[in-house]
């Protein structure tokens, strides 16, 4: 047999046999086979999968959370963290068994290989994580959530079962949450508070419409609204505007005729004034500062030279400050 067959094994066995010692390719061999890194040494590729588990920051087992007893129950989210609970705590506010996930009869707490008891919900960590503080009366405005988060969360406590309206009230963390939002999406607040009939979240977040451009108003947000809500926002701009119009056409008061200022005289005051009225009524806005209008409408006294209209301008400026700030903030009386 030739040393250089196109037979592979046959040349490996001659290479074996006449050139190489058996001992010699053993060991040849032997310093070829790849070896795993020593243990000290941190391997790019890891030699075991290891099993991750996500639990919540606030709600773990050793959380306390007012409650008597252990956790009894794990919420498993949608996105794989999990949140142990008490049942009771759930159903306390619960009128459909939390949409049917938790059994009405008692569950042990804890059983006696240490597992509980695990139901999967559909919600997030980040929505579960905003219904659950809301279960449990705890604060959560220092989550910051996003205003999907707090729609979603609201949805979610009525599918829970959950009356809103008693999570509603000022005292309340769903009303604190959501009016600490308020100056940032007041619209996008207002709807969902709209959507959800609760009345006193409406009222609390009008006040920071009055700066809103009733034009961009989407298809969208107006349908979420309602045409209930929807009315009372558009009759608030309008009423707002309508009465700061009444309050600008009124004059100044005109005093006695002297010798230096007879009627006459005073009807400059008062042609002044309507000039002035008009260029705030053109863009009156509900929003419109009481120091605008001080600004341009205590400046006219600087045209006069009578001490006495002058009194009057500044009478009928200060009363049309204050009885503009007394006019209606909110959607609703």
């Amino acid at each position: 047999m030739q040393p250089y067959s196109n037979d592979w094994d046959e040349t490996f066995q001659y290479l074996s046999r006449e050139i190489l010692a058996p001992e010699v390719i053993a060991a040849d061999l032997q310093q070829q086979v790849p070896t795993p890194p020593a243990s000290d040494i941190l391997s790019p590729y890891p030699t075991e999968c290891a099993t991750v588990v996500s639990v919540s920051t606030a709600f773990f087992p050793g959380a306390e959370l007012g409650q008597s007893h252990t956790p009894d129950l794990i919420l498993h989210t949608s996105d794989s963290v999990f949140f142990y609970v008490h049942s009771t705590a759930l159903l306390q506010f619960s009128s459909n068994s939390f949409n049917s996930l938790i059994p009405l009869y008692p569950i042990t707490p804890t059983s006696e290989d240490g597992t509980h008891t695990a139901i999967i919900v559909p919600e997030d960590s980040h929505v579960l994580n905003i219904v659950l503080h809301l279960l449990y009366m705890i604060p959560c405005s220092h989550f910051c959530p996003s205003i999907d988060v707090i729609s979603k969360a609201i949805s979610a406590l009525k599918r829970y079962g959950v009356s809103l309206t008693s999570f509603a009230t000022p005292d309340a963390c769903l009303y604190n949450l959501i009016l600490s939002r308020a100056p940032l999406h007041p619209i996008e607040l207002y709807a969902i508070s709209a959507e959800h009939d609760l009345h006193d979240l409406a009222v609390a977040i009008s006040p920071h419409l009055m700066s809103f451009n009733l034009a961009s108003l989407t298809d969208e947000i107006a349908t979420q609204i309602g045409p209930t809500y929807l009315k009372r926002l558009f009759f608030l701009h309008l009423g707002r505007n309508e009465a700061l119009k009444r309050l600008l056409f009124i004059p100044p008061a005109l005093h006695g005729p002297t010798l230096q200022c007879d009627f006459t005289e005073q009807r400059k005051l008062t042609r002044a004034w309507a000039l002035a009225a008009a260029y705030l009524a053109w863009d009156a806005r509900p929003d419109l500062s009481t120091s605008t209008i001080s600004s341009a409408l205590g400046s006219l006294q600087e045209h006069l030279s009578c001490q006495l209209c002058r009194n009057n301008l500044r009478q009928r400026v200060k009363q049309t400050i204050v009885e503009w700030s007394n006019v209606k903030v909110t959607t609703f009386p």
